[in-house]
């Protein structure tokens, strides 16, 4: 491959108001794939199923997410940043516009696994194009912002998504979701810079895709990264996607309430995650990671050993779950981009996306295998998943310093 060009430094302004597109753009991923999780107690009782068969349809996402993160790595660096952002999120509106008209839960099933072959590489995108745009020094500041996403989603899009889905209907939250895509594409198609500095002068041919993929994966610090990546993200979704289920069939809290829990989290987060991303630059990321997943076992734990409680207690307790949780994601994602050589970043951070879709649907699964519904319509099982991802969390926290970028690998080389 030719060298690649470093792609010019924007404005103050304008990197900002870049980042905050490519946060909302992130937004639109993530509402689509948290909805469906507090949407669960009404998808049981629409479609008649069980916690497992909904767990079954967020694997699907995440499966399908991960084997288009895959694939996509074979062509992320082929081609124009913001043309292939572009193209994705078209297909990715299009995926929520069917999931909205699916008829029966098979075809909501199938809308969603294409949900996940086009959300799953919108992620890849976006990290790759913060790793060409901000200097490695700040992009854990820079990683914060767009991981606000999260927050937004959860005080914003999830609430009104559920509100929306009680007066109106399971469907209602995907709708929403079409129409804000549609608005912020337009938004991207305007304001995104061409970005194809990374392309080089003599791009890889399509021969040579597949031994390029498989050759990322040869790379030791490569698979140090795939592996915290997927740890991290099984630790989550062993607990994540069953949190509504228990909470209503368990703890009594009606379905529309819900949106109360997630928006006191969604605030709190909204708070943190810059600050967790500030923390990151500052005293490092693997320091900031332990220190954030350390303490993300006690609500794990806690969350998953729920006794009955009021609403408002719940309210209280969300937010330290949400915050910790969803802020061990920011310095571990920052620190993803610094593994790979500038020309490999966009098939590197494909790869570790699909390793981390994939342990997400491994996660779900799992989790949804440990869960049993008795005769009064309780939920049982889910203390177990709590364990199994603190045990997972404890791995990541011991395996985090193992892991390290291509530039201090590469002194390494130099040294010896």
């Amino acid at each position: 491959m030719g060298a690649t060009m470093p792609t010019p430094p924007l404005p103050a302004g304008r990197e900002r108001a870049l980042l905050w597109l490519l946060a909302l753009i992130q937004f639109t991923v993530i509402m689509d794939f948290m909805v469906m999780m507090p949407l669960a107690p009404q998808l049981m009782s629409a479609f008649a199923i069980s916690p497992a068969a909904v767990s079954g349809a967020v694997s699907a996402y995440a499966w399908c997410a991960g084997l288009s993160g895959l694939f996509a790595a074979t062509y992320i660096d082929r081609f124009d940043r913001k043309k292939l952002l572009l193209s994705m999120f078209c297909l990715f509106t299009l995926s929520n516009l069917a999931c909205a008209m699916a008829p029966n839960f098979h075809v909501l099933v199938l809308s969603r696994a294409f949900a996940g072959l086009s959300g799953g590489v919108l992620g890849s995108i976006i990290m790759a194009i913060i790793g060409d745009i901000i200097p490695a020094q700040r992009r854990g500041a820079a990683t914060g912002i767009v991981m606000t996403s999260f927050s937004l989603a959860a005080v914003a899009g999830v609430p009104i998504g559920v509100v929306m889905a009680a007066h109106f209907g399971w469907a209602a939250p995907f709708y929403l979701l079409v129409l804000l895509s549609l608005l912020i594409w337009l938004g991207a198609a305007r304001v995104l810079p061409a970005l194809s500095a990374h392309c080089g002068a003599a791009p890889a041919t399509l021969a040579q895709a597949l031994p390029n993929l498989l050759a990322l994966f040869r790379v030791p610090r490569h698979l140090g990264a795939f592996l915290l990546s997927g740890l991290t993200m099984a630790a989550s979704m062993l607990v994540i996607p069953f949190i509504s289920p228990v909470i209503v069939s368990n703890l009594g809290v009606k379905p529309a309430d819900i949106t109360w829990i997630y928006l006191a989290g969604g605030a709190a987060t909204l708070l943190t995650a810059r600050r967790i991303g500030v923390w990151s630059d500052r005293y490092g990321k693997h320091r900031v990671y332990r220190w954030v997943a350390l303490f993300s076992m006690l609500p794990i734990l806690l969350i998953t050993h729920l006794p009955a409680m009021p609403l408002l207690a719940l309210i209280v307790f969300f937010p330290f779950f949400m915050t910790s949780v969803s802020g061990r994601n920011i310095p571990l994602q920052a620190l993803m981009t610094t593994i790979p050589e500038p020309a490999k970043r966009g098939a590197f951070l494909s790869a570790n996306s699909a390793v981390q879709q994939l342990g997400s649907g491994l996660g779900a699964w799992v989790g949804g295998l440990s869960l049993h519904t008795d005769a009064a319509g309780h939920i049982s099982g889910y203390g177990v998943n709590g364990w199994l991802a603190a045990a997972l969390t404890v791995l990541t926290v011991l395996w985090v310093g193992r892991v390290r970028g291509a530039a201090p690998a590469a002194q390494a080389v130099q040294a010896a």
